[in-house]
C-alpha cells in the first residue's frame, strides 16, 4: 500500500504438546515430587548412593517422631527455610535431619496437590506433555555461585494456602519504569551474557545451571541476575518451528533445547525456570493462552486447551511477568521461517500491557487489581509489543472487531510522538475465514495523519469481513513501519458513492513531517474532502515558516494526465503556497503537494500533503482551464519580490475581467529595471467554439422574443455572422500584443489588457536590467475575460513612448475612417507633438502639461502619434493608429 516497507511477521508463538496429546497426564520420574529433586549440599546427581542409603535409614525411623518434626520444621520454616518446588513453594531441607527431610518429603507430597489451583491441574497441551525434570541445587559451597534464597509459603506475595500465587494488587506495584529507567541500565550485563553465552557454547557447556551461574558473574542484584537470564535466552535460543508444525521432533529436556539452540514455549519457560532458581530468584511457569501463531479472532477459547507457557518472578519485593520465547524474535509463517529480533518488551512487561495477549489459566497471575474474564480478553484488539514502545493509544474501537454504519467505519489512535502509519486491509474468504493475498485497493480508506496521532475512515469496496493490520515507526525514520494492531472489519452492505482516487502516499491532510519541511499550517483543517465549488474552482493553501517551492499533483480516474497541467495554477510567495484547482469532471480527486526549501535548487521535493477535492457539479468547462504555457510563478510572490517589485493592485494569481478589461498596477524600487509584458491564449479549436457558442446565444435570445424564422431573427443571423466574421478577421488582422499596453510614472507601472473575445488568457511579466540583454520570468497572471463584447486592440507603441509617457485618448488602436478624434497624452520631454494622418495637425499644451487637439482620420489607413524631443531633433514615432473599417471591407 505504501512505498515504505512494512513488517509482516506473525505475532510471535503459541505451542503444541511435546510428545503427549492433550489428554495425556505428565510423565514425572518417581523421586521427583513433580520435577524437583531434594538433594544434599554439594552433591550432582539425586539418585548417588549415598543419598538413597540416607533416606533408607532415615525412614527405619521412629514413626512417632513424625509429629514432633514436622512441627518441629514449620516453625523452622518461618524463620526462612523453604523448599522450591516447580510450579509449588517448600522449604529448604537440613542435611543433618534425615527423618525430618524423610517425614517433610511425605507432607510434600500429600500437600501438593491440595495447594494446586484448580485451573492449572489442567495445563497446556505442551505443558501437559513436558518430559522435564527439574533438580533444585541448595546452596553452593566453595564460593561455586550465589545460595539459593529460601521460599516459603508466607514470602511477600503469596497466599497461605495457594502456593506461589500473587495476592499483591497493581495498585501497590512499581511500574516497569519505576524498576529501571531504560534497558541501556543493562548494557553491560547484556554484553557480558552474550559473551559468555558464545564462550560456553564453544566449550560445550550445556547445563543450564553451569550456564545460569556463568553469565551473572558480575551482577550487583537480582534484576540484573535476571536480566543476564533472559539475555541469554533471547540470544541463544530459537523458536523450534519444525518442531511446532510437525516436521520434527520437539524437544523437551533443558539439555537438548540448550544443546540444539531452539525449542518451544515450554522450552524456554522450564530453562528460565531452573536458571532462576539456580541463581536465588524465585520463578514460576505460568500456563495460558495467548494471541500468537494460529489464534483466530472470534473463536472461543474456552473449549480450547492453554497453548502457551511463560515465566513468572519474585524481584524487587514485587511478581513481575516474562516471556522470553516471544523476546527471541518472531514467525513468518508466509516463508516458514524463524526471525530472531531482541524484543525487550517482553522483559517485565507491566501487567495491564501482557494482558492483552497472555491470559493465564490461573487468574492471579495476570497481577491485576481486577481480573478480566476470558471474554474480555478475546474481545480486545490484538496489539503488538510496538504498539506500547511507540507511545500508542487506540481510541476507536475498543474492541477487536468493527462493524460498519451505512458502509463505513472509523478507527483512531493517538501517540505519544510524531509517527509515520500506514495500514493494509485484505477480505477474508467466505469459505475459510483466511485472509486474501492481495490487498484491497487504497482507495478504500482515508488515513489522516496528525503530530498526535492517526484517524482511518474506511469505505469497503465489498460487503464481507476483511482483516486490518495497522503499521507505524518514528518520524523521520527511514526503517521499516511495524506492525501495531490488528482489527477485524465486518461490512455488511457498501456504501453507493464514486470511487476514490489511489493514493501511494497513504495518509491524507497535511503530512506528520510537514512542520520539518516548513509547513505550519494549511487552509484544509482535516481530512475532510474539500468541496469544489462552482464552475470546478478551489484552492488549497499551505502558510510556511520559511521561503519554499513547491509543485503539485492532481489526479481522477478519467482525467486525461496531459491536461492536468491545465488544471493548476501555483502562487508562491515567502509566507504562503497557493494551488488553485480546476475539477473539470465529477467526482472525486487527489491534490498532492511537495515542497522543498527555496534555495535548495538541488534538493528533492517531499510530501507535504495529500488532500481530496470532491466536485459534486458539472465541473469546469473544458474550454476554460488555464493556460498551457502557464508557469509556477503565478501571481506576486519570491521573483517579483527579488525584483524589488511590490504594491500590487491584484495579490492574487487569478484576475477577473467581467467587461474584458483591467488594469494591473504594481511599484517597482529600481529605474533601471525594464518590464516587458507577454499576453497569450490557448489558439485551437476552442476559441471557434466559444464564438460560435456566443452566436448560438444570440440568437437563442432573438428567436424566443421574435420566434424563429421571423424577420428580425434573421436579421439577427446576419449580423452574428458578420459580428462573427469581424473578430476572426481582427484576431488575423492585430497580433494579441497589441492588446497590452504599459504605462510607466517614475516607479508606479500599470500594465492595460483589453481581451478580444471571452475566454482565459495568461499574462507574463518579465524584467530585465542592462546590460541584461534577455527578459526574466517575474510571473503569471491568469486572466479571465467574461464578457462577449470584442475589445479593441491598443496602438502600437514604439521604443520612444517611455518612461511618463500616458495615453489619456483615444485608448482604442482603431479608428474609423473619414472622422474627427481627439487626442490627449503626456509626453514629459517632448517640445512639439503631433498627429500625422491625412493631414498633419499639430497638438498644444494646456496648464496639467497634457497634449491635446483634435486630427482627421480621412482616408488614411493609418495615424502616427509623432514628437520631437528637442528644438534640432527629428520627430519620433511614439505610437500608430489603424483606421480599419472592418464591415465595409467585409
Amino acid at each position: 500500500m505504501a512505498d515504505a516497507m512494512v513488517q509482516k511477521f506473525s505475532f510471535p508463538f503459541t505451542c503444541l504438546p511435546c510428545d503427549a496429546q492433550p489428554d495425556e497426564q505428565p510423565i514425572i520420574e518417581e523421586n521427583h515430587h513433580h520435577g524437583n529433586q531434594l538433594q544434599e549440599p554439594g552433591t550432582q546427581d539425586p539418585s548417588d548412593k549415598p543419598n538413597q542409603e540416607m533416606k533408607t535409614k532415615s525412614a527405619l525411623k521412629d514413626k512417632k517422631e513424625n509429629k514432633s518434626a514436622i512441627k518441629a520444621y514449620l516453625t523452622t520454616d518461618k524463620e526462612g527455610g523453604a523448599l522450591q518446588k516447580r510450579g509449588q513453594c517448600h522449604s529448604k531441607p537440613r542435611p543433618t535431619d534425615s527423618a525430618l527431610r524423610n517425614v517433610f518429603e511425605k507432607w510434600a507430597n500429600l500437600q501438593s496437590e491440595e495447594q494446586r489451583p484448580s485451573t492449572k491441574r489442567q495445563l497446556s497441551a505442551e505443558s501437559e506433555a513436558k518430559c522435564v525434570s527439574v533438580r533444585k541445587r541448595s546452596i553452593a559451597t566453595g564460593g561455586r555461585g550465589e545460595p539459593v534464597k529460601p521460599l516459603t509459603h508466607a514470602d511477600p506475595g503469596t497466599q497461605p494456602r495457594k502456593a506461589c500465587l500473587p495476592i499483591s494488587s497493581s495498585s501497590q506495584r512499581k511500574p516497569r519504569g519505576q524498576l529501571f529507567s531504560s534497558t541501556g541500565v543493562f548494557h553491560k550485563v547484556d554484553t557480558h551474557a552474550v559473551s559468555a553465552g558464545k564462550e560456553l557454547k564453544e566449550q560445550g557447556v550445556f547445563s543450564a545451571q553451569s550456564i545460569a551461574r556463568t553469565i551473572t558473574q558480575g551482577a550487583r542484584n537480582e534484576l540484573e541476575k535476571l536480566r543476564a537470564i533472559w539475555v541469554w535466552l533471547c540470544h541463544n535460543i530459537a523458536y523450534d518451528l519444525e518442531g511446532y508444525l510437525g516436521l520434527s521432533p520437539k524437544l523437551c529436556t533443558p539439555e537438548e533445547v540448550i544443546m540444539e539452540g531452539r525449542g518451544v514455549c515450554s522450552g524456554f519457560s522450564s530453562i528460565c525456570l531452573e536458571m532462576c532458581r539456580e541463581v536465588g530468584i524465585q520463578c514460576e511457569e505460568v500456563s495460558g493462552y495467548s494471541k500468537g501463531i494460529g489464534h483466530c479472532p472470534g473463536r472461543s477459547l474456552s473449549q480450547k486447551p492453554s497453548d502457551h507457557m511463560w515465566n513468572a518472578v519474585w524481584v524487587r519485593e514485587q511478581w513481575g511477568l516474562l516471556d522470553a520465547c516471544w523476546g527471541a524474535g518472531t514467525v513468518n509463517m508466509e516463508t516458514k521461517t524463524f526471525v530472531k529480533r531482541f524484543d525487550d518488551f517482553y522483559f517485565l512487561t507491566d501487567p495491564s500491557e501482557f494482558i492483552n495477549s497472555h491470559f493465564p489459566d490461573d487468574q492471579h497471575w495476570q497481577l491485576l487489581d481486577t481480573p478480566i474474564s476470558m471474554e474480555q480478553f478475546e474481545l480486545r484488539p490484538l496489539k503488538t509489543s510496538a504498539f506500547y514502545t511507540l507511545g500508542l493509544t487506540l481510541l476507536q474501537p475498543i474492541q477487536y472487531k468493527i462493524t460498519t454504519e451505512d458502509g463505513e467505519a472509523t478507527v483512531s489512535m493517538t501517540s505519544s510522538k510524531p509517527l509515520t502509519f500506514t495500514y493494509e486491509l485484505r477480505q477474508r474468504d467466505i469459505q475459510t475465514g483466511v485472509p486474501g493475498q492481495r490487498e484491497v485497493d487504497s482507495s478504500c480508506g482515508l488515513l489522516s495523519m496528525t503530530r498526535q496521532g492517526m484517524s482511518l475512515r474506511l469505505l469497503p469496496p465489498d460487503p464481507g469481513d476483511f482483516e486490518l493490520k495497522l503499521f507505524a515507526r518514528a518520524e523521520g525514520d527511514s526503517g521499516a513501519l511495524r506492525w501495531v494492531c490488528s482489527l477485524e472489519l465486518e461490512c455488511p452492505a457498501i456504501r453507493q458513492s464514486q470511487p476514490l482516487p489511489a493514493n501511494p502516499y497513504v495518509s491524507w491532510g497535511l503530512g506528520t513531517r510537514a512542520g520539518e519541511l516548513g509547513v505550519k499550517g494549511c487552509s484544509v483543517l482535516n481530512e475532510e474532502p474539500v468541496e469544489v465549488g462552482e464552475g470546478g474552482e478551489c484552492e488549497v493553501i499551505l502558510h510556511t515558516s520559511r521561503p519554499l517551492m513547491m509543485v503539485c499533483e492532481l489526479t481522477h480516474p478519467v482525467l486525461d494526465p496531459a491536461l492536468t497541467k491545465r488544471c493548476l495554477a501555483l502562487q508562491i510567495t515567502s509566507e504562503r503556497l497557493v494551488c488553485h484547482v480546476l475539477c473539470p469532471y465529477k467526482g472525486f480527486y487527489r491534490l498532492s503537494m511537495f515542497v522543498r526549501d527555496y534555495s535548495d535548487r538541488s534538493g528533492s521535493f517531499q510530501n507535504a500533503g495529500n488532500f481530496l477535492l470532491r466536485c459534486r457539479g458539472q465541473g469546469a468547462d473544458l474550454n476554460q482551464l488555464y493556460p498551457s504555457d502557464l508557469g509556477l510563478w503565478c501571481g506576486p510572490g519570491m521573483r517579483t519580490e527579488a525584483a524589488g517589485l511590490s504594491r500590487f493592485s491584484h495579490t492574487g494569481a487569478l484576475v477577473n475581467a467581467p467587461q474584458g478589461r483591467c488594469n494591473i498596477t504594481f511599484h517597482c524600487a529600481s529605474t533601471e529595471l525594464q518590464i516587458h509584458v507577454v499576453l497569450s491564449a490557448e489558439m485551437n479549436q476552442a476559441n471557434s467554439k466559444q464564438a460560435l457558442s456566443a452566436e448560438q446565444h444570440q440568437k437563442n435570445k432573438v428567436d424566443s422574443k421574435h420566434g424563429p424564422g421571423s424577420e428580425m431573427s434573421q436579421k439577427n443571423q446576419d449580423k452574428s455572422k458578420q459580428g462573427l466574421s469581424a473578430e476572426l478577421h481582427r484576431e488575423a488582422l492585430f497580433p494579441l500584443s497589441r492588446y497590452v499596453l504599459i504605462t510607466s510614472m517614475d516607479s508606479k507601472v500599470t500594465v492595460s489588457v483589453s481581451a478580444p473575445r471571452l475566454g482565459v488568457y495568461r499574462l507574463g511579466l518579465y524584467g530585465r536590467t542592462p546590460p541584461q540583454q534577455d527578459y526574466t520570468p517575474l510571473c503569471d497572471y491568469v486572466l479571465r475575460s467574461t464578457c462577449e463584447r470584442c475589445g479593441d486592440p491598443f496602438p502600437c507603441v514604439y521604443s520612444a513612448w517611455g518612461k511618463g509617457c500616458v495615453l489619456l485618448e483615444p485608448r482604442s488602436g482603431l479608428l474609423a475612417p473619414r472622422s474627427w478624434v481627439s487626442f490627449r497624452v503626456r509626453v514629459p520631454v517632448a517640445r512639439r507633438v503631433s498627429v500625422l494622418a491625412e493631414d498633419r495637425a499639430e497638438l498644444k499644451m494646456n496648464k496639467s502639461r497634457v497634449w491635446e487637439g483634435d486630427a482627421f482620420t480621412g482616408g488614411a489607413t493609418q495615424v502616427k502619434l509623432i514628437a520631437a524631443m528637442s528644438e534640432a531633433s527629428d520627430m519620433a514615432v511614439l505610437m500608430t493608429f489603424n483606421v480599419l473599417d472592418l464591415k465595409s471591407e467585409l
